[in-house]
């Protein structure tokens, strides 16, 4: 006998559990499946995010920050604390706790909001039906009037470097490890290979970074880029640009990596390696053969601006679809989703998703780069504002970095905004909020910040972009 449901959710991952709540907000009856398996064998909800992706990272990215900061800056400030010794086994005990907290807290959610959690497999049949097999249990059927695949996405995994979750891993992997590597090999400088080599470096391992592309961080603005690398560098991390993995080699003690570096083959040996070259959408095991999904050549499903697939009634959401794989995107999809099938109007503005590197300093950015303006051939002005100019970050110790706006000549508007420097995560938020109310230069620079705050570097910035700063020379 089959079960009947407004809406199956296929996953309970950022976009997946968000999803289902907003669906049962809006009075509709609602399951959502997730076979998510924690390497101590429980299940839980959350997906990669809250389980070993953006949650336990940020976790481990603020202990090993205060560590460094404890050891080499404290002193600065006139504290004294002595040696200052790492306890391995704590910190990632806390990172565990708050992971359990969290997942935890989405099973309490669902529980609130009467959305039924339902843990094993699910697979999508023709005819908007679910199969759905429990982990200890047999196939159940179930009926959908809309269903929403949510299934996320997953490492990838290199032919000539496979994981053997001990010395060749994956970002998982390497968040848990239980002793700090003497040397770590990470292969991609991207942002999940900058934010682990920022932690263990932080913690005591000398890392290297090996990256095929040319351009550090070529998804950001150039200026912004220099900034963040010179900083890196100076910290201590390798990293290595144009150099191209061509084999890697498990021993008994470590891994021997080999790459090309300006067509001249190099050997490195390594205590382990972090393979980080970026993630596949997660699709395995999930459709029938006459479920009707359409792919792209990628392995993306395939959706229109609204996340429809080729199905009637038949949607998918966050890391499984183009875009970028950012939890917030695929959170605001889940919603919009949910809207449409609730008969509302809903939308996901997508030239307005900010993105955040959570290293120190952070990086952050929303809409386009100076160089994409330029490229599209619209009339640009651009101001920056250095964090070494502000009185907040000069007390915090932390003066890297700037703040750079890029706006349109003719009609002031605001096309993208460019942070690297202290809590580049949070200030980026003003930003976003300002450019989905397109509002212009002269707007930001109208509104009053509070004095002293990091914050005052996007009104210099704004500022600057007309040669009016007040704090800081002008062009």
């Amino acid at each position: 006998m089959s079960k009947s449901y407004d809406v199956v959710v296929i996953g309970a991952g950022p976009a997946g559990y968000v999803a289902a709540i907003r669906a049962t907000q809006l009075g509709m009856s609602v399951a959502c499946i997730d076979e998510w398996q924690n390497k101590d064998g429980t299940n839980a909800f959350g997906g990669t995010c809250l389980n070993a992706g953006c949650i336990p990272s940020k976790v481990l990215l603020e202990s090993s920050e205060l560590f460094h900061r404890a050891g080499n800056e404290f002193k600065k400030h006139g504290i004294k604390t002595g040696k200052v010794e790492l306890d391995l086994e704590a910190m990632q005990k806390r990172r565990a706790g708050i992971v359990r907290q969290l997942t935890n807290g989405i099973a309490g959610l669902f529980k609130a909001n009467k959305v039924e959690g339902l843990v094993g497999h699910g697979k999508l049949l023709a005819g908007k039906q679910v199969e759905f097999t429990p982990v200890d249990g047999e196939p159940q059927l179930l009926n959908a009037g809309s269903v929403i695949i949510a299934t996320g996405s997953t490492p990838i995994e290199l032919p000539f470097a496979k994981f053997d979750d001990k010395h060749i891993v994956d970002s998982w992997n390497a968040i848990e490890f239980s002793e700090v590597p003497k040397r770590l090999g990470i292969i991609g400088a991207g942002v999940i290979g900058l934010e682990l080599g920022s932690v263990w470096s932080r913690l005591g391992s000398e890392v290297i970074i090996i990256e095929a592309m040319h351009d550090f961080l070529f998804m950001t603005d150039r200026e912004v880029a220099a900034a963040a690398g010179k900083d890196f560098r100076k910290q201590g991390l390798d990293i290595r640009l144009g150099a191209k993995l061509t084999g890697a080699k498990a021993g008994k003690k470590g891994v021997t990596v080999e790459y090309e570096d300006a067509g001249i083959p190099k050997t490195l040996e390594v205590d382990k390696l972090v393979v980080a070259v970026g993630r596949r959408p997660f699709t395995d095991g999930l459709f029938a053969d006459d479920a009707g999904i359409v792919l792209d050549e990628r392995g993306f499903i395939k959706v229109d601006d609204e996340c429809r697939t080729h199905v009637k009634g038949v949607y998918a959401v966050g890391d499984c679809v183009r875009g970028p794989m950012l939890a917030h995107k695929g959170s605001e999809e889940g919603v919009m989703v949910a809207d449409l099938i609730a008969g509302h109007v809903a939308e996901v503005n997508y030239d307005v998703i900010p993105s955040v590197i959570y290293t120190a300093p952070e990086i952050a950015w929303v809409g386009k780069t100076e160089q994409e303006v330029k490229e599209s051939g619209r009339e640009y002005k651009t101001g920056s504002f250095p964090f070494a100019a502000s009185g907040r970050a000069k007390a915090m110790e932390q003066t890297t970095g700037m703040v750079k706006i890029v706006s349109a000549v003719d009609d002031d508007e605001v096309l993208g905004v460019h942070i690297v420097g202290p809590m580049a995560g949070e200030l980026i938020a003003e930003a976003v909020l300002a450019m989905e109310f397109a509002a212009s230069t002269e707007d930001i620079q109208r509104t009053i910040h509070a004095h002293p705050t990091l914050a005052e570097a996007m009104h210099e910035a704004a500022l600057a972009v007309d040669n009016k700063a007040l704090n800081y020379p002008n062009k």
